[in-house]
């Protein structure tokens, strides 16, 4: 082979490593693939939440954006997990110039899982996926000269759920049967006087109904007859039994509860502020 012929083989071998070798940007890429990136592309980039917690720690909400953690060489960046949470596998795009260690805090029993995250040099940018034993983490990672994240954390959607299911259910175990309001807003300071097998076991008021709650046993039977003395006269007003639950749609000072008639009546006297 000639000089001249070897020349031009070099030079068409080079020019086919170049268009081999095309930066991304001059590569085709069809509709779907461009829509993909772009969608990608807007949940890496988007300024999500972030909130300081405790110690300083950097606090992301769990799936909302892609978080971005900037570290530095020469420093330790922590990534620390949810407690209980185990990882699975840890993927870093650039595993020569970071590296990533594991580290565990707590009692055991309820540890929880830290990443160690170190880059070698500034300037740095790369990927990492963690999966564990509830979630799947994306997370860029950045280097800087000297600027970094000491601890990162973040906050779940579902503990925040659970926090208000706890207080819901806190609520609601303060609310009193029938009023449907909270305790602290009802009266207590009535008083039952007589003898009975339904005699009431607590009587309230939200300042417009009173509430009388019976015993069990009143059950299947007929409910006592509630008269209310008002201008010293027994007057009927407006109540409903709801279970053993008698609702009175009126203010008691003072009331009469009676059943049956001659020498097997029973009566209860009702008195607010006793």
């Amino acid at each position: 082979m000639t000089s001249n012929s070897m020349r031009r083989s070099f030079l068409g071998a080079g020019l086919l490593l170049a268009i081999t070798a095309l930066p991304t940007s001059a590569q085709d890429l069809s509709g779907n693939e461009v829509r993909g990136t772009a969608i990608s592309g807007q949940w890496q980039e988007a300024q999500g939440v972030v909130t300081r917690g405790p110690d300083g720690k950097v606090i992301f909400l769990y799936g909302e954006v892609q978080p971005s953690m900037v570290c530095s060489p020469l420093q330790v960046c922590d990534i620390e997990l949810q407690p209980g949470e185990i990882v699975r596998d840890v993927l870093v795009g650039d595993t020569v110039r970071w590296k990533v260690e594991p580290a565990t805090s707590g009692a055991a029993g309820a540890q929880t899982m830290h990443l160690i995250v170190k880059p070698s040099e500034p300037g740095l940018e790369t990927s990492m996926v963690v999966t564990t034993s509830r979630r799947t983490y994306h997370i860029q990672l950045k280097s800087h000269q000297s600027q970094y994240m000491a601890r990162v954390g973040f906050d779940y959607p579902e503990d925040v759920n659970a926090r208000f299911e706890e207080i819901n259910a806190r609520m609601e175990a303060s609310i009193v049967p029938g009023a449907g309001v909270p305790a602290d807003q009802l009266n207590f300071a009535f008083s039952a006087s007589g003898n009975a097998g339904w005699k009431p076991t607590r009587i309230y008021s939200d300042g417009m109904k009173t509430y009388i709650q019976f015993p069990s046993a009143i059950s299947g039977r007929d409910a006592p007859v509630l008269f209310v003395v008002s201008g010293g006269e027994n007057r009927i007003v407006n109540y409903r039994m709801n279970g053993t639950m008698m609702v009175v749609d009126y203010y008691i000072d003072q009331a009469i509860l009676v059943s049956g008639a001659g020498s097997k009546q029973q009566k209860i006297t009702i008195r607010r502020g006793g």
